[in-house]
């Protein structure tokens, strides 16, 4: 559909929610899109993108923030523990905050640097064995936890199961978020933000209805469509 449409869909989202267009963050994901593809969006002045793996944001992201130095990088997917340093250095938000193990490293390093991106917890609203998040019956402890280590935790994320209604999963999420006093709600992608920022989406991950289907060999690659956006 291209970046102006998506812009315009979520203008018209956000007027009909009673909200302002600008209060909504729209992050292009542009995991596994040709480089091509991405410099266009950053052309048309789009400076918010979203990527699923340190390693292939780290081999272009750097190249790509030196000719547009005003773009912001966010890391939507999981994270390891060993690559935390490099994630810390490269994206200005984690969106997958998962376990006290990954605070805790993501704290060391923050008190070392003196520096720590933006956090969101990742919370697996629909108890998905698969998938990564935090359940919710435990989020609002491990919240309590996040903070107990003075971390900037801004908010919370999620990923809703691709068959069910993704609206009760947003309900949940800003009901979670709401009692825990976090403003930032990381929802809603390609298929549903439009319902995401109905139910106060801060922060919506559109990829494909942005750059068009990822090629062959990158769909191939990837191991969950839904992964991030």
């Amino acid at each position: 559909m291209g970046l102006q449409r998506i812009q315009d869909r979520v203008g018209v989202a956000a007027r009909a929610a009673g909200r302002a267009p600008g209060d909504i963050a729209l992050i292009a994901v542009s995991k596994l899109q040709p480089e091509s593809r991405i410099a266009a969006v950053l052309d048309q002045g789009h400076r918010l993108f979203g990527e699923n793996r340190v390693q292939e944001a780290a081999g272009r992201w750097p190249a790509l923030m030196a000719r547009y130095p005003d773009t912001r990088v966010d890391l939507l997917g999981p994270l390891q523990s060993n690559k935390v340093r490099q994630a810390m250095g490269l994206f200005a938000a984690i969106h997958s905050l998962d376990r006290p193990k990954l605070a805790r490293r993501i704290a060391d390093i923050a008190q070392e640097t003196g520096a720590c991106p933006d956090l969101f917890i990742q919370v697996n609203t629909g108890e998905e064995p698969q998938k990564a998040g935090v359940l919710p019956e435990d989020a609002d402890a491990f919240v309590a936890g996040v903070r107990a280590m003075d971390l900037p935790l801004v908010g919370l994320m999620c990923i809703p199961p691709v068959a069910e209604e993704p609206a009760l999963h947003f309900a949940l999420l800003a009901a979670i978020a709401k009692r825990n006093g976090l403003a930032g709600l990381s929802m809603g992608m390609s298929a549903d933000f439009e319902t995401a920022i109905a139910f106060g989406a801060t922060h919506i991950r559109v990829g494909s209805a942005i750059f068009g289907d990822r090629p062959p060999a990158a769909r191939s690659d990837a191991s969950d469509s839904r992964s991030a956006g």
